[in-house]
């Protein structure tokens, strides 16, 4: 091989370096934050909640709380594990609807992992 032709060629690279370089990076598993129906909260409550925990519009807020009002319940986010457990706490640290005298505390939300 002539000395142009070295320079030129293309370092050696083994095929398990190749590969490693292709992969791409795993997504994480993806989880569902479920809010329950119950009694006790009114659907002012849940749009604000949904507001200020989540950043949904009050339009959406609404569709949710309509949503799991009907249905009983509502996925209010799909995210990573850990911001889904994140979001579940702040939902049951959230307190109170104070609205509703017989109101106990906050709305029941529970994570399951995403479908597919």
């Amino acid at each position: 091989m002539s000395q142009s032709a070295a320079a030129t060629a293309e370092p050696v690279v083994s095929t398990t370096e190749k590969t490693k370089r292709r992969q791409k990076p795993k997504r994480q598993p993806r989880y569902n934050v479920i809010l329950w129906n119950d009694d006790d909260h009114t659907h002012a409550y849940v749009m604000v909640m949904l507001l200020e925990l989540f950043g949904h519009p009050l339009e959406k807020g609404f569709q949710l709380a309509e949503e799991v009002d009907t249905r009983g319940r509502a996925i209010v986010l799909t995210t990573t594990r850990e911001h889904a457990e994140q979001k579940r706490d702040q939902v049951h640290a959230y307190g109170k609807d104070h609205l509703v005298k017989a109101c106990k505390g906050s709305m029941s939300c529970t994570l399951e992992p995403m479908e597919g």
